[in-house]
Parts: structure tokens; C-alpha cells; sequence
């Protein structure tokens, strides 16, 4: 569940063209195999995501949440919706809020592809990073609420919610760093000249020893539903990219709005956060210190400038579905071709620091 809306209200529109399934084959199966399921059912889709296909389904006066893969070729490894489901429920009850998942099928005959279903929790969703629409107050209480629960998922033995086996525990960076240098030439976008030079300083200059925890991989505030009316995490949302890894990546990651420009879409570095209610990002850094029980953030500019290089790899993927029509949002064409801009940066910010290899 996703949404492009700046006040926080999900936004449902009809299915888009290329994401339409058979509302009846789905109503069937999900008659027989989900207890309580009260057919008919009606089907529109949520808007904003760029990845899995996401419907919103009412049946009588129940509501579900559909998520499956896109149609069209995939990129490989991409799109893993039964890790999503594996996952949401391993950390259910950890104190990292997550909506209940109630089936998995695997069976593309259904619908086209697998999906999985998972309960409709209420709430709203904000695209807007400076939550203009949200008091001072507010704004710093949803801040401390992302930076708290971020801490929290990294504090989750992994091993005791049955998650060993969720991904390898070496060499996460060195890993990622090959990962989406692959899938940034597999997108079949036009390549940035810089490059192959970020990705030879990225290895370059690779931290040395390991730090593993459970990290979502794309957390930030769109991926996170609010109570309806409180300052207040009631789910987190869209693991796709959830691993074993190393927690710094996520935490840089989720602190790119500190660094990119507001001409991204995805930051505020050059806008004036005074009296807004949005921490420093040394402010945020110190919460999650405090929460997670570190001591400090080392390398911290290596994990900023690999973060802006996985991001521009990431929009290189949807700019090239989007090319290709098989985007799960319509706008996707208007807003990924950004991925040259962060690409550039990420650059400029790694030239910018001289850091020992």
C-alpha cells in the first residue's frame, strides 16, 4: 500500500490497464482458501508504488490487501513476493508493526502471477518528506516514530524469529555493490558517465569488517502507514528488498532526504528545515544511536554515497519497466529518469570526501 498524496489519504484508483486480472478467478480461490471471505468483490488499485502490483479488495464489509508480481520480464532475483510474506510474518510481534499476512499461493494460473494476501489496516501514507501537511509537532513525533521503529527492526534476532536463512551474512556491501551495478546495466536505461567511476570508488573504498542485522532496504516515509489520526506507526509497508545485511545501509538510506535536493523529489538538503519540526539529520543520527545502543555511525559518508548509487540503480529499474509499459504506476515515466541526477551526485558527494581506502 502506497500513495502519492501529501495530506496522508491513500489514494484507490481503478486497476491501470496492464495490472488488470481476473476478478472472478481471484474471487474463487480466495472464497475456498480464506476463512471469512465474503464474496463478491471489488478490486482498485493502489497508487504511488512503483514495484508490486498492490489492490485494494472489498468483499462485503471486509477489506484485503492483494500484492503481487508485475507482468513482463523481470529483472532477476526482483519482485520476491514470497520473501515479503516470510518475512512480515517472522517480525510480527517483534515490536516493528507489520500487517497480518493470511495467505501466499504460489500458483500463477490464479491470476497471472503469485500473490499474497495480507489484511487492510487503516491509515495514512505521506509522499510529502516535509510533512507540510502535519503540525510542527507532529512532524517531530512521526520523525522520532520512523527512527525508533528503524532501530527496533535492527535490534531483532534475527536467528530466534526464524530468519537464519534469509540472506548471507558476509560481505553485504561488497554483495550490493555488484547486485545493483548489474541491475543498473540490466535496466536498458541510457548508462550516466559517471558511473563506472562511482562503482570503482564504491569498491575502493569499501569498509572493512561485518555488521549484520534484519534491514527492510527500503525504508523511508512512504513506506510507512500512520494511524488515521495520530502521530504513529501502525504498519510498515513494501519489504521487497528486505535481507540480512548490514543496518548502516538502511539507516543511510533512510536518511538520503539530508542529502538529495528537493529538485529529486526524494529530498530537502537545500530547503530550510528551522521551525519546521523536522530534526538535523545529526539529531536523527543521535535517536538512532540511542535507540539501537551504538555508540556511533562509522563510515558513514561511504554508506550516504553507496545509498544515493543503490537509489539511482533502483530508478534505473523503474525508469526502464516504465519504458517498457509494465510500471505499477502510471507516473513512473515522469519522475525515474532522476536516477541520472542522484547518479551524478552520488559522484560529486564521493569526490567531495577523501576518505582512506
Amino acid at each position: 500500500m502506497s500513495s502519492q498524496s501529501e495530506s496522508g489519504q491513500v489514494l484507490l484508483a481503478p486497476v491501470l490497464p496492464q495490472h488488470r486480472i481476473d476478478t472472478e478467478a481471484l474471487r474463487c480461490y480466495l472464497q475456498a482458501a480464506l476463512p471469512g471471505f465474503d464474496a463478491p468483490c471489488s478490486l482498485r488499485q493502489f497508487q504511488g508504488g512503483l514495484s508490486n502490483p498492490t489492490y485494494h479488495v472489498q468483499a462485503g464489509s471486509h477489506a484485503y490487501v492483494v500484492r503481487k508480481k508485475p507482468p513482463g520480464k523481470l529483472l532477476p532475483s526482483a519482485h520476491a513476493i514470497d520473501r515479503e510474506f516470510r518475512v512480515q510474518n517472522a517480525v510480527a510481534g517483534s515490536g516493528v508493526p507489520v500487517p497480518k499476512m493470511l495467505l501466499f499461493c504460489d500458483d500463477a494460473t490464479i491470476i497471472g502471477q503469485p500473490f499474497y494476501v495480507m489484511e487492510y489496516v487503516e491509515g495514512r501514507i505521506f509522499t510529502d518528506r516535509l510533512l507540510r501537511a502535519c503540525s510542527p509537532a507532529h512532524r517531530t513525533a512521526m520523525y522520532s516514530q520512523m527512527i525508533a521503529v528503524l532501530a527496533r527492526l535492527h535490534r531483532i534476532d534475527f536467528k530466534s524469529v526464524g530468519l537464519e536463512t534469509f540472506g548471507r551474512t558476509d560481505a553485504y556491501v561488497a554483495r550490493q555493490v555488484q547486485r545493483w551495478s548489474t541491475q543498473y546495466a540490466a535496466s536498458g536505461v541510457e548508462e550516466v558517465p559517471e558511473l563506472q567511476h562511482l562503482t570503482q570508488w564504491l569498491v575502493d573504498h569499501m569498509p572493512k569488517g561485518e555488521e549484520v542485522a534484519l534491514v527492510h532496504g527500503d525504508y523511508r516515509l512512504a513506506n510507512l502507514l500512520f494511524h488515521p489520526s495520530e502521530p504513529r506507526i501502525v504498519a510498515v509497508l513494501d519489504w521487497e528488498l528486505a535481507t540480512l545485511g548490514h543496518p548502516l545501509a538502511d539507516l543511510a538510506y533512510n536518511c538520503l532526504p539530508w542529502r538529495l535536493p528537493a529538485s529529486t523529489a526524494r529530498g530537502f538538503a537545500d530547503l530550510d528545515l528551522r521551525d519546521s519540526g523536522v530534526p538535523s539529520e545529526h539529531g536523527y543520527l543521535s535517536d538512532y544511536c540511542r535507540a539501537a545502543g551504538r555508540a556511533d555511525v562509522p563510515h558513514w559518508e561511504y554508506f550516504i554515497v553507496f545509498s544515493m548509487f543503490r537509489t539511482a540503480a533502483i530508478l534505473a529499474g523503474v525508469y526502464g519497466r516504465a519504458l517498457r509499459g509494465n510500471v505499477a504506476d502510471a507516473r513512473a515515466l515522469e519522475t525515474s529518469a532522476i536516477y541520472r541526477d542522484i547518479t551524478q551526485l552520488a559522484w560529486a558527494t564521493a569526490q567531495a570526501r577523501a576518505l582512506p581506502s
